[in-house]
C-alpha cells in the first residue's frame, strides 16, 4: 500500500472549519459550466478510453506485482470533506504500510508503475471520481490525509485549496509543481498556484491546462517519480 491513515481517525486530520466569509460566492452558471465540462470530459474518456485501456492495464500491472490493479486512497475533497481517490497501482502492494512520499528512484517504484506515473497514466480511473462528482477534471490536486495534517494549520492559505473540488489536474500541476514536497518552499510554490487558479478558473483555462498537461505526459513528467 502506498499510504495509510495509520489508524488515526479522519477528524484528527480535518478538525477545520473553512471560515464562511473566506467561501467563494456561488455562481450557478459557472457552477454549471464547470460541471458540464466535467461531465462531457470524463464521459468521453471513460467510453473512449477507460473501457479498454482500463483492463489491458489491470491485467499488466498484475503481472508485474502481486496486489490489486486499482489502488483506493483516502483524500480530501471539497470543504474537507473525504472520498476514495482512485489510481493504478504503481507500488508494490504492502498492507498497512505508513504514508511516505514517493522520492526519486523509489524502490517501491515498480517498473510499470514507473512509466504510468511519468505519462499520468496511474490518475486516469480518476474521471470515476469526476463522474461521481467528487471530483474535477481541473482543480488543485487532493492531497493524502497525512498531508493534509501537515499543513492544514501551519501553512496560511492551505485549507483555502478545497474551497472548490480537487482536479485530476490543476495549474500547479500542468506547470511543473508536482512530485515531492520535502522542503516547505515546495508546497508553498503548490498553494499558490492554487489560489490563483480559484481566482481565475473558467472553462477556458481549464481547456488550457488539459492541454498542458497532455503536453507534458507525452514528454513525460520529469518531477513525477
Amino acid at each position: 500500500m502506498e499510504a495509510s491513515t495509520n489508524g488515526q481517525p479522519v477528524s484528527f486530520y480535518l478538525d477545520y472549519e473553512l471560515p464562511p466569509s473566506r467561501q467563494p460566492r456561488p455562481v450557478l452558471l459557472a457552477e454549471l459550466k464547470k460541471r458540464s465540462f466535467d461531465l462531457a470530459v470524463a464521459s468521453l474518456v471513460t467510453v473512449l478510453v477507460l473501457s479498454w485501456l482500463v483492463p489491458l492495464l489491470a491485467v499488466l500491472i498484475r503481472l508485474g506485482s502481486p496486489g490489486p490493479a486499482l489502488y483506493i486512497q483516502l483524500r480530501t475533497g471539497r470543504k474537507g470533506s473525504v472520498f476514495p481517490c482512485l489510481k493504478f497501482r504503481t507500488m508494490v502492494h504492502q498492507a498497512q504500510a505508513p504514508f511516505r512520499q514517493a522520492t526519486q528512484d523509489d524502490p517501491r517504484i515498480t517498473g510499470l508503475g514507473r512509466f504510468l506515473r511519468r505519462t499520468n497514466l496511474d490518475e486516469l480511473p480518476q474521471f470515476l471520481n469526476v463522474l461521481a462528482g467528487q471530483m474535477s477534471v481541473v482543480g488543485p490536486r487532493p492531497h493524502p490525509l497525512p498531508l493534509d495534517a501537515q499543513y492544514w494549520h501551519s501553512l496560511p492559505g492551505y485549507p483555502d485549496r478545497y474551497l472548490v473540488r480537487p482536479g485530476i489536474t490543476g495549474l500547479a500541476q500542468a506547470r511543473g509543481a508536482r512530485g515531492e514536497t520535502a522542503e516547505l518552499y515546495q508546497m508553498k510554490v503548490r498553494v499558490r498556484y492554487d489560489q490563483l487558479y480559484i481566482r481565475h478558473q473558467s472553462t477556458r483555462l481549464d481547456a488550457r491546462i488539459c492541454w498542458w498537461t497532455v503536453k507534458a505526459a507525452l514528454k513525460g513528467n520529469k518531477n513525477a517519480w
